[in-house]
């Protein structure tokens, strides 16, 4: 299982890099194989300021439908457009190409809340 120590994760499977001000947010390598063949990804909140948890889209696979959650406290500034036409992207390269939206933080704080590698990893082999 891939798990970047260069990124942030939290329990309910995302990633976050954080670069400055901004964080890139995706799903896990984990997520996207228990999700199986993702067909469809939704964000309609590029824009909007939203809280920590708070949905900001929905990823659809062949099994199930779930909520994207917000790691962070902030304003969604980008979605990552080839997603809408090409959204298995995420289950070919869900760290990389396979990126959903980017973050401007306005809580800096709750960057330490996030879980390192080893925690999450701790999670997942649970």
């Amino acid at each position: 299982m891939n798990i970047p120590d260069s990124l942030k994760y939290t329990k309910e499977h995302e990633w976050v890099k954080i670069e400055g001000n901004t964080a890139t947010i995706g799903i896990t390598e984990f997520a996207q194989k228990e999700l199986g063949d993702i067909v469809f990804i939704e964000v309609e909140t590029v824009g909007e300021t939203l809280e920590i948890e708070e949905p900001f889209g929905t990823i659809e696979a062949v099994k199930t439908v779930s909520d994207l959650f917000m790691p962070l406290s902030g304003e969604v500034i980008e979605f990552n457009e080839v997603l809408e036409s090409n959204p298995e992207i995420v289950n070919k390269d869900p760290y990389g190409e396979g990126w959903i939206v980017i973050v401007k933080i306005s809580d800096p704080g709750q960057i330490e809340d996030l879980l390192d590698a080893d925690s999450y990893k701790e999670i997942i082999e649970a």
